[in-house]
């Protein structure tokens, strides 16, 4: 079948790409770049220039300050001026405030239910503030821009509100070292039937894991994540990974789209209906994908390799979310935005650098094995590397050492190990699973 969109959202979402737009003229005249905007405070406290992404007081005063030419952008060309402006009379039809509901919903006199803008804008008391007329079957542009402006609040179920009357979720153990910054915050609780969110942020040094109710369906977004270890084990709904470092995330099937950006050193292990990356260094992605990988502007190094895990409940989850094993393009990603660099973003990781991933936690489940299992060339390395096993061990078997011998033997195996442990930067791994002391619990989220 034919794909379509509806060109009236499509100019919507086209438009408020603006949203993060930056001055190059402003920073020849001496400013800093990018431009500092409207000094809103951010998650970190930071000017909210630095990620508009997760601000909503950002959304709200940008369709605020853009309405009118949204509305205008919507108009049928009668209804402009030869200057493509409004005029006092224009008319804005249903099929533009049907489009607008792609940015705006609400709710009437506090009620928790959410409607799309075009449902409210024909409930009759609505009709007399928006100016609907039955005989046009459209609006007055004047009235409806006024009853719009008079109406828009910040989103209550969106990111600032989850961070600031969301539930807390207290799934790490405070580990040594770590800073008291991480927030992690759910808004199930507050939000009517829509889709949660659960938001991660500043977690540093710590392994967090969780298969729960809270994580099913959820728009999950992780921001400045460090040196952690990240498993969420659940179908959710969409992944939204931004400036971590040095962190790895194991995520269950992900029914939408999983996007990095600005993020340097991090693995994401995941089966996905989507990946698009932005702006990252040195990531590798082990995925399962039936869409091809966007690598969209500002990469370097990336590395791509075949989903390489499982946990018990993996191919259920996969199910719930209409995820299969096949087609899977894994190893074919879009190059959207050419880089003017001639050396290749990517590369498909060699099977000499590649290893299978345990996920250390014991769960009820049927999946024993990789959904799909591991491409001929990965599989063979793995064996390869197994037989040298079976073969260091028969050696050791057979070479005759005495009791004190193998004690020495031992000691000197596990001070090698512990050597490579800390040079490689596993040991923190190992470390941060180490289970919590007798009297202090793993908090449900």
């Amino acid at each position: 079948g034919q794909l379509s969109v509806d060109t009236l959202q499509f100019l919507l979402f086209l438009y408020v790409q603006q949203l993060n737009k930056v001055s190059l003229r402003r920073s020849l005249i001496g400013e800093e770049w990018p431009s500092p905007r409207t000094k809103s405070p951010s998650l970190a406290g930071k000017s909210a220039s630095e990620n508009k992404n997760w601000n909503d007081q950002d959304h709200r005063a940008f369709v605020q300050s853009h309405l009118s030419d949204m509305l205008e952008l919507l108009l049928e060309p009668e209804q402009l001026t030869a200057s493509s402006h409004a005029t006092h009379s224009s008319l804005v039809s249903y099929k533009a405030i049907c489009a607008l509901s792609f940015l705006i919903e609400g709710t009437v006199n506090k009620s928790r239910t959410v409607h799309p803008l075009h449902e409210l804008a024909l409930w009759q008391p609505c009709r007399e503030q928006n100016g609907y007329s039955k005989v046009s079957k459209a609006f007055s542009f004047p009235k409806l821009e006024s009853w719009l402006r008079s109406c828009l609040t910040t989103n209550p179920f969106g990111m600032t509100a989850c961070l600031k009357s969301g539930k807390k979720l207290a799934w790490a153990q405070q580990v040594e070292g770590t800073t008291r910054r991480a927030k992690i915050a759910c808004n199930t609780r507050v939000v009517p039937e829509v889709f949660p969110m659960v938001i991660m942020s500043q977690v540093y040094k710590q392994t967090l894991a969780k298969s729960s109710d809270t994580l099913v369906g959820a728009h999950v977004r992780i921001h400045r994540c460090n040196e952690s270890f990240i498993y969420l084990l659940s179908p959710l709904r969409s992944v939204t990974i931004e400036k971590c470092r040095n962190s790895t995330f194991v995520l269950g099937p992900v029914e939408a789209s999983v996007q990095v950006h600005s993020c340097d050193n991090v693995k994401v292990i995941v089966v996905c209906h989507r990946l698009s990356l932005s702006s990252t260094s040195g990531c590798i992605f082990y995925i399962l994908t039936p869409t091809q990988p966007l690598i969209l502007s500002g990469n370097q190094a990336v590395s791509f390799a075949p989903f390489h895990t499982y946990y018990p409940m993996l191919e259920d989850h996969m199910a719930q979310v209409g995820l299969a094993t096949l087609p899977n393009y894994w190893d074919s990603p879009m190059l959207v935005c050419k880089e003017s660099s001639e050396t290749s973003v990517f590369r498909l990781l060699p099977p000499s650098d590649f290893y299978t991933f345990v996920i250390p936690f014991e769960m009820e489940g049927d999946t024993t094995e990789t959904p799909g299992g591991l491409p001929h060339v990965y599989q063979k390395a793995l064996s390869q590397r197994e037989q040298k096993v079976q073969i260091w061990q028969k050696t050791v078997k057979e070479a005759g050492l005495t009791k004190d011998q193998r004690k020495q033997f031992q000691m000197l195996v596990e001070n090698k190990f512990y050597e490579w442990l800390v040079q490689t930067g596993n040991r923190q791994q190992l470390d941060s699973l180490v289970p919590p002391t007798v009297g202090s619990k793993q908090a449900a989220g």
